[in-house]
């Protein structure tokens, strides 16, 4: 899963992430390895994906401060162990096979991309490490060394969609995405749900562009007119890359306003809107399961300690952000609890494990390695922040195989009933860890 700004795919402050590698040598190598359990940290400090994945890697040096404040861990202290993978999708199989047969690490919280996490899988799985990804993707894959903390397609994409036609009465569907195997999986997973709710096929129009796209013209006005057949219509977005500025410019000179076609984002959050002008994008919405704005004693503790520690009141919390938090506290009880960092051992305790999130709710480790979430749908406002205008009633639990898709229908993961994360119930067999 990638997100909204780059030089190519995100937007890049160098400075910003020379900073990043400069503040990412922390602790490394402060303290013999025997004194302290390391944790490693995967995330791209250079290179395109350099400006959302610092900010996780920020994020990090934080929660294990915190903890360190606590006392530490087993009675030993964290210590970070931070690597750039660069935003080089080999190079993170690399740096993961590094921290683990080097460094020594414990666990490793890392990846944004989906590319870069199916990048480093065979390494976790191969060297029997745990590795913590943060970042809503498009389901399809329970691996046993890994714990999703992130969204999956039924904690995001469906509850959209559901919002949409149940409460913005729409009728007309916009799959519109960049050409990458997240967008790619998460339509097809849509496509399917919309057709299984009695939607034809003539009343969905599927797109897809590359990365870096910026003609917009030729498609909006295709949307335009797909919008004007007397139905409401929406556009449901997974487009990622700088491409979204001037998609929603394109909407805004078109004269398409979000009463008219409103397009929901998935990748669309708080440090993407950083900076930008929001003007074209007001009144368009974002689905997540987090945002900074809303208002709880949890959330406010959480963003000021973030500015305390980062030492700058400007800076946003997202959602990936909150992932984290929610993975690390859950490590850091899984390991109290099982009382060893040992792998094999956290990774069986990890299942059960609550973890209160930051919007008021707990979340719940399931044996699927996936998480309970709840949805939020959010208004773009012109301060880059959002309005929240739903949410589901109670957290949803992450579904890592879709109910929706002919080959993935049968497969549950339970890593503690079947210890499998493919297994068919048509044939009561496991399929292997990793079918697809």
């Amino acid at each position: 899963m990638l997100g909204l700004l780059g030089r190519t795919t995100r937007r890049g402050f160098g400075a910003l992430a020379a900073a990043a590698v400069v503040a990412g040598t922390m602790g490394v190598g402060a303290a013999r390895a025997e004194d302290t359990i390391k944790v490693g940290i995967l995330h791209s400090l250079s290179g395109t994906m350099a400006i959302s994945e610092t900010t996780l890697k920020d994020v990090m040096l934080m929660l294990i401060e915190e903890q360190n404040k606590k006392g530490g861990l087993l009675g030993k202290k964290l210590e970070a162990v931070v690597v750039d993978p660069a935003s080089n999708w080999p190079l993170f199989a690399e740096k993961a096979r590094e921290l683990i047969t080097k460094d020594k690490v414990a666990a490793v919280f890392g990846c944004w991309t989906s590319v870069s996490r199916k990048s480093v899988l065979p390494v976790f799985k191969e060297l029997n490490n745990i590795l913590f990804y943060p970042v809503q993707y498009e389901g399809e894959e329970s691996e046993r060394n890994v714990f999703y903390t992130g969204a999956a397609p039924n904690q995001q994409a469906i509850p959209a969609v559901d919002y949409l036609a149940n409460e913005e009465k729409v009728e007309r569907w916009v799959l519109a995405g960049t050409d990458y195997v997240y967008p790619r999986t998460t339509n097809k997973i849509l496509e399917a749900y919309l057709k299984s709710r009695g939607v034809k096929a003539e009343d969905i129009m599927i797109n897809y562009t590359p990365f870096g796209h910026s003609d917009w013209q030729t498609i909006v006005s295709d949307i335009k007119k797909f919008g004007s057949a007397g139905k409401k219509t929406a556009v449901v977005s997974t487009i990622n890359g700088d491409a979204n500025v001037p998609f929603y410019k394109e909407l805004a000179n078109q004269g398409i306003k979000a009463t008219d076609i409103p397009v929901v984002a998935f990748s669309v959050g708080e440090e993407e809107l950083a900076g930008i002008d929001t003007k074209p994008l007001l009144g368009h919405l974002a689905a997540w399961n987090y945002f900074m704005s809303i208002d709880t004693p949890e959330n406010k503790a959480f963003i000021d300690k973030w500015h305390a520690f980062t030492k700058n009141p400007k800076r946003v919390t997202n959602d990936p952000m909150e992932a984290h938090y929610i993975g690390f506290n859950m490590w850091v009880k899984a390991v109290e609890k099982a009382g060893t960092t040992d792998p094999d051992k956290v990774i069986a305790t990890l299942p059960g494990i609550q973890q209160a999130n930051l919007t008021g709710g707990v979340s719940q480790m399931l044996p699927n390695h996936h998480i309970t979430k709840p949805v939020f749908i959010g208004e773009i406002k012109d301060n880059g922040q959002f309005d929240v205008v739903w949410k589901t009633k109670d957290l949803i639990p992450g579904e890592a195989w879709s109910k929706y898709l002919e080959g993935s229908k049968n497969l549950v993961a339970d890593w503690v009933k079947y210890n499998c994360g493919n297994y068919d119930t048509t044939t009561n067999k496991c399929l292997g860890a990793a079918a697809k």
